[in-house]
């Protein structure tokens, strides 16, 4: 995200980390989750290691990052190039943690970079819970707006393409249109594979894109997001195309609609995931269609499109003040179609607050 000395919160950051590692009794700690090592200390390569104790934070990177590491993290991190391996840098950087216990991100670590670490004769290294993620959880204001601008991007895209749906063409075709129009509005990537599912196909929960035409009648549901500063938006839409709706497919939306309205209306920091996630199941629960919403409600958005909090039948952790989070009911029935309602919540102080249009009705594009 643009900082300012003003609003650099990487130091901050780091030195809460330290003294998260200090109270853990952790003397370093192996960062290797690049969202986690962006928001340690703002850099946005494709490969890096970053290391952590208590008096320093070295980021280690490789030659194509040499000049944008330096830009980046150089206020914040020692950095270290490497032309051929970071792990056998890793290595040379870390004579200093004689017998140190050194932490790492056991949730992130593939086996044979756990293999590779612990050649690091030096310390003892464990594996660890991943810390940074769990401090990502809370947002800081900067991130809530780099969130929001990613949501109002991703509604002025989609409301350039809904125009512009057509029957007979491809579900790739109008995906295409959507992704570019996020794209030309300032989206530096998407987020996730953008879903663009028509007819029955609105059904399957994660629908692969594909070439089917869309017909008269057919529910099109959009699952997608921009990417603004780091941070990302996640959006559902499904909407009726080419006449007005039956009643059947009026009475599941207006069920799944009503279902997101109690979650939204009820949700609060300090409650647990699976209290949050209840809100809406109640709903669906109540009028036989249980079965037909498999996932949970939600999750936490940041710098992935999935982390924590999770909001889910099984999620009893509690949710945090200033967390950012989906709420996404659905009804999915095998033959027929689906519908998905999806908007992107911030769980302030005062209570929540969409950072989404929450723009809900049901649109009939004919």
């Amino acid at each position: 995200m643009p900082r300012s000395v003003a609003t650099d919160r990487r130091p901050t950051r780091l030195a809460e980390f330290r003294r998260q590692l200090l109270e853990g009794g952790l003397d370093g700690y192996l960062v290797a989750h690049l969202p986690n090592i962006r928001y340690l200390t703002g850099f946005t390569g494709s490969t890096a290691l970053l290391l952590v104790d208590a008096r320093r934070a070295i980021l280690i990177t490789d030659f194509r990052y040499s000049v944008q590491a330096a830009e980046e993290s150089g206020e914040v991190c020692e950095i270290e190039i490497d032309q051929v391996s970071l792990w056998d840098r890793l290595k040379r950087v870390a004579q200093g943690l004689q017998g140190a216990v050194l932490g790492f991100e056991r949730d992130h670590m593939i086996v044979r970079d756990a293999e590779r670490l612990s050649q690091l004769e030096v310390a003892r290294v464990v594996p660890s819970p991943d810390l940074v993620a769990g401090r990502r959880v809370s947002k800081d204001a900067e991130e809530v707006e780099a969130i929001r601008s990613a949501a109002t991007l991703a509604h002025e895209a989609l409301d350039e393409v809904l125009l512009t749906v057509r029957i007979g063409e491809t579900e790739v075709a109008i995906a295409a249109r959507l992704e570019a129009a996020l794209r030309v509005r300032g989206s530096q990537w998407h987020p996730f594979q953008t879903i663009v599912a028509s007819g029955p196909r609105a059904a399957l929960p994660h629908a692969r894109t594909t070439t089917r035409a869309v017909a008269s009648g057919d529910w099109l549901l959009l699952d997608f997001g921009a990417y603004v500063d780091g941070y990302c938006s996640d959006i559902t839409r499904t909407v009726v195309v080419g006449r007005p709706a039956d009643t059947r497919q009026r009475e599941i939306y207006t069920l799944v609609q009503r279902a997101q309205r109690a979650a939204l209306d009820g949700i609060r920091a300090g409650m647990s995931g699976r209290a949050a996630d209840g809100l809406a199941r109640e709903v669906i629960v109540s009028q036989g269609f249980g079965s037909a919403f498999g996932h949970s409600l939600g999750h936490g958005i940041g710098l992935e499109v999935h982390e924590g909090p999770r909001l889910s039948p099984v999620a009893d952790g509690t949710l945090p003040t200033h967390a950012v989070v989906t709420i996404e009911p659905g009804i999915y029935l095998p033959g027929w179609g689906g519908v998905r309602i999806e908007d992107d919540v911030y769980l302030g102080p005062a209570g929540p607050e969409l950072l989404t249009d929450g723009k809900t009705e049901l649109l009939e594009l004919h």
